[in-house]
C-alpha cells in the first residue's frame, strides 16, 4: 500500500505550524503537566488563532514557570502585574487569572488521588477515538464527550474550557485522531494508540 503523503490543510505552509502538525498535533499525550499546559494554552486561544498562541508558547512557558501547577498557585499580585505587562503573552486579565485557577483545579484533583491524565483519558475509556474524516467540513467543533469534559472541568473551577476549546485540546493531545485520512499523520497516530494498548 503506498504511503500517504498529504497533510491536513489547516496548518498551511507556515514552517512552525507544519512542524506542530507533523510532530505534536494528534499524538496521544499522557503526561499530566503536558496535558495541563496544552489545556491552558488552548484556553488562551479563545477569540484568536492557534498560530498566534503557538508563536508565544515559549514566552508562556517562561512566564508561567514551565506550567508547573505548584509554582503557579503561589503567584501573587506582583506576579499578576508582571504577567499583565509581559508582551510575550496575551495580556488579558481574565486569561491571566484563568491559568492560576486551572492550576488550583489540577492540584485539587491530585490531592484527591486523581492524576490529571487519568481524569481526562477516562472520558474516552483510555483509548483515542479514531475518526476517519476525509475533509475538514466533516470535523466537528465540539462533541458530546467534549461537552462532558468541559462541564466537569468547570465544576472543578477550571476556566476558559468550553466544549469547543476542549475539543480542540482533545484533537491536539490525541484523545481523538482527527488527522484526515489523506494526511500522512493519520496512520502513525492510530498506530501509537495500538502500541499502547498492546503494552498494557
Amino acid at each position: 500500500m503506498p504511503q500517504t503523503t498529504g497533510r491536513c490543510p489547516w496548518c498551511g505552509t507556515d514552517p512552525l505550524y507544519v512542524h506542530y502538525h507533523d510532530t505534536v498535533w494528534g499524538r496521544p499525550e499522557y503526561d499530566d503537566q503536558a496535558l495541563f499546559e496544552k489545556l491552558c494554552l488552548d484556553g488562551q486561544q479563545a477569540g484568536l488563532s492557534w498560530i498566534t498562541i503557538l508563536r508565544k508558547q515559549e514566552s508562556y512557558r517562561q512566564a508561567y514557570a514551565g506550567f508547573d501547577p505548584e509554582q503557579i498557585v503561589r503567584f501573587d499580585e506582583d506576579d499578576i502585574a508582571r504577567l499583565l505587562a509581559d508582551p510575550g503573552i496575551i495580556r488579558n486579565r481574565l486569561k491571566v487569572h484563568s491559568i492560576i485557577r486551572n492550576a488550583r483545579g489540577f492540584l485539587a484533583l491530585r490531592d484527591q488521588g486523581i492524576p490529571f491524565s487519568e481524569f481526562l483519558w477516562q472520558f474516552v475509556n483510555g483509548r483515542p477515538i479514531q475518526n476517519r474524516f476525509e475533509s475538514l467540513s466533516e470535523v466537528p467543533t465540539e462533541t458530546e464527550i467534549s461537552r462532558a469534559i468541559s462541564k466537569d472541568l468547570k465544576k472543578r473551577g477550571f476556566k476558559f474550557c468550553g466544549p469547543t476549546i476542549v475539543y480542540a485540546w482533545m484533537e491536539a493531545c490525541g484523545l481523538v485522531n482527527d488527522h484526515l485520512t489523506t494526511c500522512h499523520r493519520h496512520a502513525p497516530c492510530a498506530a501509537m494508540a495500538d502500541r499502547r494498548e498492546i503494552a498494557r
